[in-house]
C-alpha cells in the first residue's frame, strides 16, 4: 500500500510539473504573438490602400483595391471599395463586436462576419485587422518548438480556436526568433486539412514599426488560386471621429 501511495504522490508530482511547463509554453506563445502585434506599425489610427492581385487558373488576373482606417486600441475599422469602379464604394465597418457590410446601391447596412471574404479574393477581414487581444481571446496553445523558414531561426506556433471568431479551427505561425515578424501562416480546417497559407516575404521599417508591404494567400484547396496583397499610402496621422460612422460611408456616394 505504501508503495502504490508513493507511486501515485510521485505521479501528481510529475503530472503537476508537465502541467506547469505546459502553462509556460502557453504563456510563451501567447506573448509572442502579442509581440508580433507590437512590433508592427499600426498602434493608434492610420489609414492605408490596400491592393489585391486575384490568380485563377484559366483567368486573367483581377484586381482589387480599398482603403483602410482603423482605430486599433478602440476596435474601430472602416474599410470602403475603390476598384473596380462598379464596387466602388462598397464598405465595411467595424465598432467592436459589431460588423457591418454597407451596399451603395441599395444603402443598406447588413450584419456579416469578420470572416467574410473581400470580393473574390483569398483575402478575409480578419485577415487584415489589427487586434493585439484576439491571441487569448480566440485561442488556446497547442504547441510551440523551434525550427528554421529558410535562413531564419523560427519559433513555429499552434493554436486552436476556443472561440467561433477565427476563421479556422488550427492555425500555425512561422515567427522569427530575432525580430519577431511572422514569416508564415497555415490554417487548418478541424480535420488538419490545410486550407489556406499565407507568405509574408516584403516587410519594410516605419518609425512607427514594421509594416507587412506584401503578403500571398494561397489557397491549398484549389490548385494555382491565389491573392497578392499589397500595402501602400500608409499614414499614422489621427483620423476624424466621423470616419468610424455609417454617415461617413453614406456620405462617399
Amino acid at each position: 500500500m505504501k508503495k502504490i501511495l508513493s507511486l501515485l504522490f510521485v505521479f501528481s508530482i510529475l503530472t503537476s510539473v508537465f502541467a506547469n511547463a505546459s502553462d509556460i509554453d502557453s504563456e510563451r506563445a501567447y506573448k509572442i504573438m502579442e509581440s508580433t502585434e507590437d512590433i508592427l506599425a499600426y498602434n493608434g489610427d492610420y489609414s492605408a490602400t490596400l491592393s489585391l492581385i486575384i490568380e485563377k487558373p484559366g483567368k486573367p488576373k483581377s484586381n482589387l483595391q480599398y482603403k483602410i482606417f482603423e482605430r486599433t486600441h478602440k476596435n474601430l475599422m472602416t474599410m470602403v471599395q475603390l476598384f473596380p469602379e462598379a464596387d466602388k464604394g462598397i464598405g465595411y465597418l467595424r465598432d467592436g463586436d459589431n460588423i457591418w457590410s454597407y451596399d451603395p446601391i441599395g444603402r443598406k447596412f447588413s450584419h456579416t462576419s469578420i470572416k467574410e471574404a473581400l470580393g473574390d479574393s483569398n483575402v478575409n477581414l480578419d485577415d487584415v485587422e489589427q487586434n493585439k487581444t484576439r491571441w487569448r481571446n480566440n485561442y488556446d496553445v497547442e504547441a510551440i518548438e523551434s525550427g528554421k523558414l529558410g535562413k531564419f531561426d523560427v519559433d513555429i506556433i499552434t493554436l486552436k480556436a476556443k472561440t467561433t471568431e477565427p476563421s479556422y479551427a488550427k492555425v500555425k505561425y512561422y515567427v522569427r526568433k530575432d525580430v519577431t515578424l511572422i514569416l508564415k501562416e497555415e490554417d487548418f480546417s478541424g480535420s488538419d486539412r490545410l486550407m489556406r497559407t499565407i507568405l509574408f516575404p516584403k516587410y519594410a521599417k516605419v518609425p512607427a514599426g514594421y509594416v507587412a508591404m506584401q503578403a500571398i494567400i494561397r489557397d491549398e484547396l484549389n490548385v494555382g488560386e491565389q491573392t497578392t496583397q499589397i500595402v501602400s499610402d500608409l499614414t499614422f496621422d489621427t483620423l476624424p471621429n466621423k470616419i468610424f460612422t455609417k454617415a461617413y460611408l453614406e456620405g462617399l456616394n
